[in-house]
């Protein structure tokens, strides 16, 4: 049976304690409250703490890039078998998936990690979801799992992402909670109180940038805290944290896929002749680029920005950065044909 899709983030202050131990009591909780909603979506778990319940093991733990990869590379296997073990009181099988940033931006590999999770819920299994942290060639501070949990979100069409915080959701400048937001405007950004835990890497900033993205992509976003009992039920009904209201969208999936702003390897400035003809979409041609900024593929996907940096659509590439700065004449050779590229 097709259920809608559920994404649950769990950030690090959420399953641990603040130590970095993993907080079993919680962990118990979550695999409680979960299977219980097992029956009425296919659920993807993100959860962070890895990093958190592994650095213990690592002699004289600094906190660098390398140990930091090492300690999350033990803490995984601490953070699934406690998953496991708590799930299997419900009869609930659940799934490691470990994500690298090119799973994502290349559209076949999407497509079969796709594949993977709907055979996983076909047998009733919970993927559990990390960055893969041992072999990423991103510093871990610049990549954290809310945008892994919006990738997913948005990639398979998701009907609610939920990020779990420490805080239980936006809080103003006087601390007090923000419970209805109907679109994510510059103003919100502006009053919302960007606090971030000592364990993890993301913050409320980090969970409002890509809350931005999934909403504009139809998903409605809930933002809370484990705080009260059945809060993953009460989330998800309304009635505590905060509730961030999608906005109409019609993009097919392929174009959802594109849509996501985190999928960009690379971006072009064209001038005002070109952005005005996006507009009208129509398709970007070499005579409009006025720069390239960064390498990229092609088949990537590029975000167009216009003469203030402005962004005014992603799209994918048909010809890669090197082969487009070594064009031997730019007319009447297109960049990004207009089915595919999305609007922002």
């Amino acid at each position: 049976m097709a259920f809608p899709i559920l994404v649950i983030k769990f950030g690090t202050a959420s399953i641990t304690l603040p130590t970095g131990e993993l907080n079993k009591p919680a962990m118990m909780d979550i695999a409680r409250q979960v299977s219980a909603l097992r029956d009425q979506y296919h659920i993807v778990l993100v959860s962070s703490g890895a990093v958190g319940a592994g650095r213990g093991r690592i002699g004289n733990y600094r906190g660098d890039i390398s140990q930091r990869k090492a300690a999350a590379a033990v803490g995984n296997l601490l953070l699934l078998n406690l998953y496991s073990r708590f799930f299997d009181v419900y009869g609930i099988t659940v799934a490691q998936s470990l994500c690298e940033r090119h799973h994502f931006a290349n559209r076949d590999q999407f497509l079969q990690l796709k594949d993977t999770y709907e055979e996983l819920w076909e047998s009733g299994i919970i993927p559990i979801v990390n960055e893969n942290d041992v072999v990423s060639n991103r510093e871990l501070k610049f990549s954290d799992n809310d945008e892994l949990a919006t990738l997913l979100a948005v990639g398979f069409g998701a009907e609610v992402l939920m990020l779990c915080t420490s805080v239980g959701g936006l809080l103003d400048p006087d601390g007090n909670l923000i419970r209805h937001v109907p679109r994510l405007t510059e103003a919100v950004f502006g009053v919302v109180r960007t606090d971030k835990s000592s364990m993890g890497l993301g913050g409320m900033a980090s969970k409002l940038t890509f809350a931005k993205l999934a909403t504009r992509m139809g998903i409605r976003v809930v933002i809370f805290g484990l705080t009260e009992p059945e809060s993953i039920r009460k989330a998800l009904d309304g009635s505590i944290g905060t509730q961030i209201e999608p906005q109409p969208m019609t993009l097919s999936a392929r174009s959802r896929w594109l849509g996501s702003g985190s999928l960009v390897v690379g971006r072009v400035r064209v001038d005002a002749g070109a952005a005005t003809a996006l507009q009208r979409r129509s398709s970007l041609l070499a005579v409009g680029v006025a720069e390239i900024l960064g390498e990229f593929s092609a088949g990537e996907v590029i975000e167009i920005v216009d003469e203030t940096d402005t962004a005014l659509a992603v799209a994918q590439a048909r010809l890669s950065s090197f082969d487009l700065a070594n064009l031997p004449s730019r007319q009447n050779v297109e960049v990004a044909n207009a089915n595919d590229i999305v609007l922002l």
